[in-house]
């Protein structure tokens, strides 16, 4: 009998990719607006893609379906 596929949460692929290295990165808080009133150091930083931990990278690649 066949088993069934994992779907991908459509939310999670939206919001995070996985690397090469298997690393879960995304795209960091407090961009969108409110721009003004932020330095630009810190508007600079947070650009910068952020790395994940690794007791939530599991359930991130548990949810796009890619489970190592």
């Amino acid at each position: 009998m066949k088993k069934n596929k994992i779907k991908t949460k459509r939310a999670a692929a939206k919001r995070f990719k996985i690397t090469g290295t298997g690393k879960v990165v995304h795209k960091r808080a407090g961009t969108n607006h409110f721009g003004r009133r932020k330095r630009g150091n810190r508007k600079r930083a947070l650009r910068t893609p952020n790395v994940l931990g690794t007791p939530d990278a599991g359930r991130i690649r548990e949810a796009l379906g890619k489970i190592k």
